[in-house]
């Protein structure tokens, strides 16, 4: 019978030659890194690590082995690339953003937001900036981020995740083709209300208009009044503009007390979505790439090829520089079959090295990469 206690002396033995060895390994690396530096090399070479690989697995006596020796000096080199990418992002990567002490903002200060007045954007916007601004509003998501573009507002509203429906991808989509940034970001607590013209009742109500987010957080509640036909609207402000325009007793909004105050509707029925803290969270949009000095989250996005292992060895730039991670989504490549864009949110500052350090790692081994902002979070 084998001698556990034995074997597992042995075992101790091996694993301390294993990390004496890793260590000599690391500090190998930090010598290449020193060169690459020097010579203006990339860390990244695809080709000779699938080589190497491919040699090293062959030097296993059977499959198994093999395979594990495969996983383990994938491991072993992302490492020893993530430590050649610390030393080298110190001397040479420079993340294109300039730190501000905060906004200034006045009277003259130009802000458009999403949707018409009303609307829980207009919420957005009022808390976070103020009353006393220019304001203006936008009838699509696309023309807020060419008002921005083209100078018209210094900043933007926009919504990007709902805690009941996810996030919004024509925000991720337009944040790509847009050069705008994310400065900041804001959550408003959403309470849908059945809205209706004076005189209007709840019984005779048999089509509610609103966006379809308003539409799909108050499913539950529309499917227990199956006469009520639902319809989309471009936002929950604008069906309650629009039933006061009607005049038609038998329409209904699903849309803010907000909404039902200016435009003078009555409240049929309040709180009718189905999740309890249902909250939306918008972002901040401007032109210039600034961030508030004390900014503690960061957003980007990567675009990688559909093969094995690519995502993981993207997210494990967050793990290695001990860096929170709080969302990721993705979106299809227009054009390409299964290659994907990926959208992350995590917590950090730029001037942070282990945030310089991710970043540089994920330009050198992503088909792209691009930062859309940094901001202070509200969590």
């Amino acid at each position: 019978m084998v001698d556990l206690l034995q074997s597992r002396e042995e075992i101790d033995k091996i694993d301390k030659k294993i990390v004496e060895l890793f260590e000599y390994r690391m500090q190998l690396a930090k010598d290449v890194a020193e060169y690459k530096i020097q010579t203006g090399k990339k860390v990244f070479d695809k080709e000779r690590e699938q080589e190497k690989l491919r040699v090293l697995k062959e030097l296993a006596s059977n499959d198994f082995n093999g395979h594990g020796v495969q996983e383990l000096f994938t491991q072993i080199m992302s490492m020893s690339r993530k430590l050649q990418y610390g030393l080298i992002s110190e001397e040479e990567y420079q993340v294109p953003f300039t730190e501000i002490e905060k906004l200034n903002t006045d009277k003259d200060t130009k802000v458009v937001c999403f949707g018409v007045r009303g609307s829980y954007t207009e919420q957005a916007m009022e808390e976070y900036f103020g009353t006393n601004i220019s304001r203006s509003y936008a009838s699509s998501f696309k023309k807020v981020m060419q008002s921005i573009k083209e100078g018209e507002a210094d900043y933007g509203v926009l919504p990007i995740e709902n805690t009941s429906t996810g996030g919004i991808s024509d925000i991720y989509d337009l944040l790509v083709e847009f050069d705008n940034s994310i400065i900041g970001e804001h959550v408003v607590k959403i309470e849908h209300a059945l809205l209706g013209l004076p005189g209007a009742s709840i019984d005779n109500i048999n089509t509610v208009y609103s966006h379809p987010q308003g539409l799909m957080q108050c499913s539950k509640y529309l499917e227990q009044h199956s006469a009520m036909k639902p319809v989309e609207c471009t936002s929950t402000a604008d069906s309650a503009k629009k039933i006061l325009e009607d005049g038609d007793l038998t329409q209904g909004a699903v849309a803010s007390r907000q909404a039902a105050e200016y435009y003078g509707l009555s409240v049929l029925e309040e709180a009718i979505n189905h999740e309890e803290n249902n909250s939306t969270r918008f972002i901040i949009v401007a032109r210039e790439k600034n961030y508030i000095k004390d900014a503690n989250k960061i957003s980007i996005c990567f675009e990688l090829p559909h093969s094995s292992g690519t995502l993981y060895n993207m997210l494990s730039h967050f793990i290695y520089n001990n860096l929170n991670m709080t969302k990721i989504e993705s979106r299809p490549l227009e054009g390409k079959v299964f290659e994907y864009r990926f959208f992350v949110d995590f917590e950090g500052n730029l001037k942070d090295a282990g945030v310089k350090n991710a970043l540089f790692g994920i330009k050198e081994e992503a088909m792209s990469l691009k930062i859309l902002g940094s901001y202070k979070s509200i969590g």
